[in-house]
C-alpha cells in the first residue's frame, strides 16, 4: 500500500464516517465499509470478525477472498481459530500488528485446498471504541508481507471509526430488542391481570411466557412450610417439590425468586430453546416479569381475603336475621302451643295429641335452627381448625378427640373445606348414633391433607343408595369434590363409622398442567 497525503487519508477518513453513519444494519454496514476501504487504500482482500468470549466468533465481512478462503462457501473462515484470534482473547491485540504467518492460508497450502492468489501474510487491527473492543479487521494483497507504520496508523484510526459505529449499532438493535421484549412483556402482565385465582395465575404465567418468549420449559414453585410446590409447569420434567431455593443460576437456566415485602414466596425456574444462557435483557425482562407476578399473587390474596371477610359478614347478616325472625316465630309457636294444650279439656284427647305434636315438631325445629345459626356463625379458623371443631362438639353435647402429627399450615380453602365436612360429620354423629364422644384425625402427606372423623357407634350401610338420599352425607360429598378432593364412608358395623376426607394439593389435582 502506497503512503498517503494528508488529504488522502482525510478523505478516506471522510468516506469511511459518512458509510458508517448511513446505515443501522451491522452486516450490510460492514460489508460496506471494508469495500470502500480497500478501494481507497488499493488493497485486495479482507476480512471483519466480531468476537465473543472464546471460542466464539462471526465472519461479517469479507471482499477479495482467495479461493483457499472463499470455498465451501467460506468454511475455512467460519470455523476454526487462528494467530489473530488467539492473540484477540488472550488480550495481547490492543495495537494494529502484521500477523507473520496466517494460519488458516498455511493450511489451505498445506493441504492443496485452493489458489491463495499470492496472499500469504495480513495485518491485524482490533476494532474497538476507546473502552472496549468488539472485534477484528483483516486487510491483506498479494505478496504483501509486511505493512509499515504509517499504514497501520491509518487502519487503526479506521477501525477506531468502524468499532464505534458498531457500538453504536449494537446499542440500536439492544434497544430495539428490548422494546420488543417489553412489549411481549406487556401481553403476558395483560393476560396475568385476567387470572381469578393463584392455581391459574401460575398456569397462566408459564403457558403465556413460553408463548410469547420462546421458552423451551418454565416452573412455578410456591413455597409451603420449609419446601417449594410446584405449582404449574410446561414443557420440562420438573420435580414437584424442591427442599430449599437453588443457592445461585444452572447455566443456561435462570431462576428467580417471587418476592413478597422481602419474602421468597416462590421461584420461577425458566430454561431457555438452546444450550446458551439467556442475554443480560432477557434477564432484566424475567425479573420484571416475576415482580408483576408477585404483585398479581398479592393482589389475588388480598382478593380472597376480602371475599372470605365479605361471605363471613354475610353469614352473620343472615344468622342475625333468622334468630331474630324464624327463630323467634318457632319459640312463639312453641308457647302458644304449650299455652293452648294447657287450656285444652282432658276429654279432648286427639286435639291435645294434635298440640303435643305440634309443641314437640316446633321445639325441634327451633333445636334445629340454633344449631343452623351456629353453623352460619364465622367460623373463627383463626383460632385454629381443631380449636373451632372442639367448640362446635361442645356446642353439640359431644367430647372430641383430636389427633395430629404436626400443628397444620394449610390453605385457608382446605381449612375451610374441612371445617365445614367436619361440622356435618360431628352433626350426624349428634342426630343419628346417640353417641356423646367422637374423635378427628387430621394427617399431611406430599400429594395433599386428609381427614378422619369416627365414632364408636352402631354402623350404617354405607352403599350408594343410602348415602345419595342422605343430604348431609351429598353436602359433605360435594364439598370435597368442589376442592378437587375425594369422600368416603366406611362403615364398622357395630364399632362405628368412619368419614374420610382428603385434599389434594394443588399440583396433584386431575386439572393441574402436565
Amino acid at each position: 500500500m502506497r503512503t498517503f497525503t494528508r488529504v488522502e487519508e482525510l478523505t478516506i477518513m471522510k468516506v469511511i464516517a459518512e458509510t458508517l453513519n448511513h446505515c443501522n444494519d451491522m452486516h450490510e454496514m460492514l460489508q460496506t465499509v471494508l469495500e470502500r476501504l480497500l478501494k481507497l487504500t488499493h488493497l485486495e482482500a479482507g476480512w471483519i470478525f466480531l468476537v465473543d468470549e472464546e471460542p466464539r466468533y462471526t465472519l461479517m465481512a469479507d471482499y477479495g477472498l482467495p479461493p483457499a478462503l472463499a470455498r465451501e462457501e467460506k468454511t475455512p473462515m467460519c470455523s476454526g481459530d487462528c494467530h489473530c484470534l488467539h492473540r484477540y482473547w488472550n488480550g495481547r491485540l490492543t495495537e494494529p500488528v502484521n500477523i507473520i504467518e496466517c494460519k488458516r492460508i498455511t493450511e489451505a497450502v498445506k493441504n492443496k485446498r485452493g489458489d491463495t492468489e499470492g496472499i500469504s501474510h495480513h495485518a491485524t487491527i482490533p476494532l474497538g471504541d476507546g473502552t472496549e473492543y468488539f472485534g477484528i479487521l483483516n486487510i491483506a494483497a498479494p505478496y504483501k508481507e509486511h505493512f509499515s507504520e504509517e499504514e497501520l496508523t491509518l487502519m487503526q484510526s479506521v477501525a477506531y471509526q468502524i468499532g464505534t459505529a458498531v457500538k453504536r449499532t449494537r446499542l440500536y438493535h439492544e434497544e430495539q430488542q428490548r422494546a420488543e421484549l417489553y412489549e411481549r412483556l406487556n401481553k403476558v402482565v395483560r393476560s396475568l391481570n385476567k387470572a381469578e385465582d393463584i392455581p391459574a395465575l401460575c398456569r397462566t404465567a408459564v403457558i403465556k411466557g413460553r408463548d410469547h418468549f420462546g421458552w423451551r420449559a418454565a416452573a412455578i414453585y410456591v413455597k409451603k412450610n420449609d419446601a417449594y410446590i410446584k405449582e404449574a409447569s410446561i414443557g420440562g420434567d420438573f420435580p414437584n417439590r424442591m427442599e430449599h431455593s437453588p443457592d445461585k443460576r444452572a447455566e443456561p437456566e435462570t431462576i428467580v425468586p417471587i418476592t413478597i415485602k422481602e419474602e421468597t414466596v416462590g421461584l420461577f425456574h425458566i430454561i431457555p430453546q438452546g444450550p446458551q444462557s439467556f442475554p443480560k435483557k432477557e434477564i432484566e425482562v424475567q425479573e420484571v416479569l416475576v415482580r408483576n407476578l408477585a404483585l398479581a399473587v398479592e393482589s389475588l390474596t388480598l382478593q380472597e381475603k376480602r371475599r372470605e371477610i365479605l361471605l363471613h359478614e354475610e353469614r352473620k347478616r343472615l344468622a342475625r336475621d333468622l334468630h331474630d325472625s324464624v327463630n323467634q316465630k318457632l319459640f312463639s309457636l312453641s308457647l302458644t302451643a304449650r299455652g293452648v294444650k294447657e287450656v285444652i279439656p282432658e276429654e279432648q284427647q286427639e286435639l291435645r295429641l294434635m298440640l303435643e305434636d305440634m309443641l314437640r315438631l316446633s321445639q325441634e325445629s327451633q333445636k334445629e335452627m340454633r344449631s343452623l345459626i351456629w353453623q352460619l356463625r364465622p367460623v373463627g379458623i383463626e383460632e385454629g381448625l381443631s380449636a373451632a371443631l372442639k367448640k362446635y362438639a361442645l356446642h353439640l353435647g359431644l367430647t372430641l378427640d383430636i389427633r395430629m402429627e404436626k400443628v397444620p399450615d394449610w390453605p385457608g380453602s382446605k381449612e375451610e373445606t374441612l371445617w365445614r365436612i367436619g361440622q356435618e360429620a360431628l352433626n350426624n354423629i349428634k342426630k343419628h348414633t346417640g353417641e356423646t364422644s367422637a374423635s378427628v384425625h387430621f394427617y399431611e402427606t406430599k400429594t395433599g391433607v386428609g381427614m378422619v372423623v369416627s365414632d364408636e357407634g352402631p354402623g350404617l350401610e354405607a352403599n350408594d343408595h343410602l348415602e345419595n338420599r342422605t343430604l348431609g352425607l351429598t353436602s359433605m360429598r360435594e364439598r370435597a369434590e368442589m376442592a378437587g378432593g375425594s369422600f368416603s364412608i366406611q362403615s364398622r358395623g357395630e364399632r362405628g363409622t368412619e368419614v374420610h376426607v382428603f385434599l389434594p394439593h394443588q399440583e396433584h389435582r386431575k386439572e393441574r398442567l402436565e
